[in-house]
């Protein structure tokens, strides 16, 4: 029986997995809204509105599980890319420098008198060539 065991797998190991919703949560929260498949998007609402909760906190220790959730690794920056971001220049390096700064400082305190539902998934068209049902998932505006 499959009593209490409320897990989609989709067909990956759990190494895949984890890197596929780190990288649709950082895709997510940097657009606001992404297209996926309907399956990876109704996983992919667990994280999101966790992470919501977690910038609700805005704590040291919510932004370090932040980041250990969504794999974001601040490399260190070469001359050339550490002049063109002090001039305001933030497409020379990757997005995940912002990723923990709009979550906390745009979408939890957006969310700061929602107790929950922070996400929606709108269905779309199903897909040429594998006909899978595709979706926008997105934040809510509050």
């Amino acid at each position: 029986m499959r009593h209490l065991k409320d897990k989609h797998k989709l067909n990956r190991t759990s190494s895949h997995r984890r890197c596929l919703m780190a990288n649709m949560l950082k895709s997510l929260i940097i657009n606001g809204r992404i297209k996926t498949t309907l399956p990876k998007a109704k996983l992919l609402r667990r994280y999101a509105d966790r992470m919501i909760t977690l910038a609700k906190s805005n704590t040291l220790a919510s932004r370090r599980r932040a980041i250990s959730q969504m794999m974001i690794r601040f490399n260190p920056l070469t001359t050339k890319d550490a002049r063109s971001a002090r001039e305001g220049n933030t497409i020379s390096y990757n997005d995940d420098r912002f990723t923990i700064n709009k979550l906390f400082d745009e979408l939890g305190p957006r969310f700061a008198s929602r107790k929950g539902g922070y996400t929606r998934i709108i269905r779309n068209t199903k897909r040429v060539g594998d006909n899978a049902q595709t979706c926008f998932i997105e934040y809510l505006e509050e």
